[in-house]
């Protein structure tokens, strides 16, 4: 009986486990059959280039206008008058202020009075010098006196002409630090007003020492003067971050060094018809830096690590991280001191997406398209 039970309990045991072998066998083939093969992703590349380059130096700046004149009154007073507002357009002498003269006018009477008496007293004397009545000592020493009232009386009406307060210059009133009713005097820590002329204007900005011994010794000619007169053009960015249209020249550099700040300062000069730069204005200076001839590759091809500057060079189709090392930048470009060389093909765009080793299908990509790109943040 126990024969006869193995005998049928074999063929369902063979069967059994060929069900399973088919199964086994079928998961593994489609198994083989989902696995992807390693995709090689295209990226852009660019080849380092020699090329021309201007570079910009920015320093903050302070305007000025070309004459910028305080106002001040040569006598104390109340301001009895202000004739002006803050940003008119005067001219030269025009009246400003008119300040408070009654005192003024007592003493002026009081002088006219002298004046007068001591002219009677000449008058009086002449007549008996000519009949020799008297000696010529005392006519002499009654016209001196006479000469000393009219001087008091011309000083008296001048500080009453001082009372009225004149442009010194032609240009544009800023602020008005007091109204009517204030007294004032020379003494008063603010001026009145001040009058700016501004057809051109001044930008003044500084440059620490050793910036300033490169600047220098980068620029053309022998003599300081020379130098000077041979440095490029610069450029104004305005408070809203716009270039201003017209570009300054550098005129001046203070001989020596700010004990204090050590720095030096720079003043160029900016047409200014427009009108739109204004005394107390501030803004960004940018001097250009001209390289000839130098490395330039896209600044979003590089990546950082441990505080160095990398790129993916590509050898073949596989990419290798090259250290680097930045002179300068110029708008989108990094310009290279050293660590690539002129044709070095390098990874364009995508730095954070790929590592070392990593196999690419690499598109030659133009220098400009990479550059104009809008899509610089997400490397």
């Amino acid at each position: 009986m126990k024969n006869k039970i193995i005998y049928y309990l074999i063929p369902g045991v063979i069967i059994i486990l060929g069900i399973v072998i088919s199964i086994s066998s079928y998961g593994s083939e489609n198994t083989k059959q989902a696995a992807p093969k390693s995709m090689v992703l295209p990226f852009p590349v660019v080849k380092v280039v020699q090329q021309n380059t201007t570079s910009f130096q920015k320093f903050p700046a302070s305007i000025e206008g070309e004459i910028n004149s305080e106002v001040r009154p040569k006598v104390t007073g109340y301001i009895q008058d202000v004739l002006v507002d803050e940003g008119d357009i005067v001219k030269q002498g025009q009246l400003l202020f008119k300040l408070e003269t009654q005192s003024l006018s007592q003493d002026a009477a009081a002088a006219k009075a002298n004046v007068n008496t001591a002219q009677l007293a000449v008058n009086k004397l002449i007549p008996l010098v000519e009949k020799n009545i008297i000696s010529n000592i005392q006519l002499e020493t009654a016209k001196a006196q006479l000469e000393q009232a009219k001087s008091a009386y011309n000083s008296v009406i001048a500080t009453i002409n001082y009372a009225n307060v004149k442009s010194p210059v032609n240009g544009v009133v800023g602020s008005i630090n007091y109204r009517k009713g204030a007294l004032v005097s020379a003494s008063n820590s603010l001026p009145l007003t001040s009058v700016s002329s501004i057809e051109n204007v001044y930008a003044y900005f500084s440059m620490n020492e050793k910036a300033f011994i490169e600047f220098i010794q980068n620029a053309e000619g022998k003599t300081i003067e020379e130098k000077i007169k041979a440095l490029p053009k610069v450029q104004l960015e305005l408070a809203n971050g716009k270039v201003y249209e017209q570009d300054g020249i550098i005129e001046t550099i203070t001989g020596d060094i700010n004990q204090q700040t050590g720095s030096v300062t720079f003043r160029a000069k900016f047409n200014n018809e427009a009108g739109l730069l204004r005394n107390g204005s501030s803004g960004t200076i940018s001097v250009p830096k001209i390289y000839k001839n130098a490395l330039v590759i896209p600044a979003e091809s590089t990546f950082e690590n441990q505080g160095k500057k990398f790129v993916y060079t590509v050898q073949g189709d596989s990419l290798v991280n090259t250290s680097i090392s930045v002179l300068d930048s110029s708008d989108k470009l990094y310009i290279i001191e050293s660590g690539l060389q002129e044709g070095t093909i390098i990874l364009a765009k995508g730095v954070g997406k790929v590592k070392p080793g990593m196999k690419i299908a690499p598109i030659l990509t133009p220098l400009d398209s990479i550059t104009n790109s809008f899509q610089t943040v997400f490397k």
